[in-house]
């Protein structure tokens, strides 16, 4: 009786009391409520700057004496990786869409006669044009060592279907055995489970280190110009002029109908296919040499008969026609397992008919 007294003896003041705790409890609720986005934005930059400063301290040990400690290459030996076109900044872009402004609209007024229009847009063109080779002769110290104005985005010209994290990550994971072809030293695979040293956190923390890079749209010429090297593409025999009859490639618009009817013309060849597969111009085995990135090379054939195919969405698909789409639309189907938009998405014009019915001759061989 007493302790009821000494708190609260009147049941209005008991109902006051009450109301007000809990008007104070919603009051604290949707404070936090409100509050949290930017809690957790906080605390996400947080990990990501201790993320950042643990990769540039892997980074230095693992990377540096090959893309440089600046991270801009060294001549001869890597690709810079502070560099506008691995983060796809176009130094061209803006002077690129005016001019297809300009063009699409000189194409109407000459359907309509306006020849003044079109004088005036012929003008803005030529002007335009100035301004683009102006700016291209600023990039000469860049074009000297490997850089294209015509081809400012590294991803692009990859024909990467996913994001730029995954593409740096999946590098260093899986490495690029086939690069000590056009470098010094092949780019080696640093996952442990590739046989590497790092774990997956610490290729994640490189891997924020050096998106960390990112200037967005403040790159400047200065910035492309201080880059020692570029990125090296291989070059696909088969798409070079020799004066004789080019083969065509497959292209990237064909159906997988039209394909397997183009395939039929052609006979492959393991051997090559071999060679195709594993070598330089399409470089299939950095990612397909383990498990981590990509499906792994050995039993490809085994498993698309006895797994793939039975797929519903496969019903009435040959393994041929699973590998032919698989190579040139790989965006039909993702194996369970592993990232989308992994595989690159241009073989299609990168891959004549007699390449791809190769490289499926060679992958048939894969039985066990």
């Amino acid at each position: 009786m007493k302790l009821n007294r000494l708190i609260f003896e009147r049941i209005d003041h008991r109902i006051l009391v009450g109301t007000v705790s809990f008007l104070a409890i919603m009051v604290l609720v949707g404070w936090i409520w409100i509050n949290e986005n930017a809690r957790m934005a906080a605390f996400e930059a947080q990990y990501l700057a201790r993320s950042i400063e643990r990769g540039a301290e892997l980074y230095g040990s693992s990377c540096s004496s090959c893309h440089g400690v600046d991270g801009r290459g060294a001549l001869g030996v890597a690709p810079a990786l502070d560099n506008p076109s691995l983060f796809g900044h176009d130094f061209l872009a803006e002077i690129n869409a005016q001019v297809n402004t300009l063009s699409t609209e000189r194409t109407a007024a000459e359907a309509q006669g306006n020849t003044t229009r079109v004088a005036e847009i012929d003008t803005q063109l030529a002007d335009l044009q100035s301004q683009s080779d102006a700016l291209v002769a600023q990039m000469q110290s860049a074009v000297n060592v490997g850089y294209d104005p015509a081809a400012p985005n590294r991803l692009v010209d990859l024909g990467w279907g996913s994001t730029l994290h995954n593409f740096v990550y999946s590098t260093m994971a899986s490495g690029r055995p086939v690069s000590e072809s056009y470098w010094p030293q092949p780019m080696p695979a640093w996952a442990q489970a590739n046989g590497g040293s790092l774990r997956p956190d610490q290729l994640e923390d490189i891997t924020n280190f050096i998106l960390n890079w990112d200037r967005g749209d403040d790159w400047t010429i200065e910035d492309l110009n201080a880059v020692r090297q570029f990125a090296i593409y291989p070059i696909n025999p088969a798409t070079v002029p020799t004066g004789g009859q080019q083969d065509p490639p497959v292209g990237l618009d064909t159906s997988i109908d039209e394909i397997m009817i183009g395939l039929a013309e052609v006979t492959g060849d393991p051997q090559v296919g071999d060679q195709l597969y594993n070598g330089v111009v399409f470089g299939c085995a950095g990612c397909h040499i383990s498990a981590a990135v990509a499906p792994p090379i050995e039993g490809t054939w085994t498993r698309v008969i006895n797994e793939r195919l039975l797929e519903p969405q496969f019903a009435g698909y040959t393994g041929e026609q699973y590998l032919a789409e698989s190579i040139t639309h790989p965006g039909a189907f993702t194996v369970p397992g592993y990232l989308a938009g992994v595989m690159p998405t241009n073989f299609g014009e990168r891959t004549t008919f007699q390449q791809l019915a190769d490289m499926i001759a060679y992958l048939k061989t894969q039985d066990q």
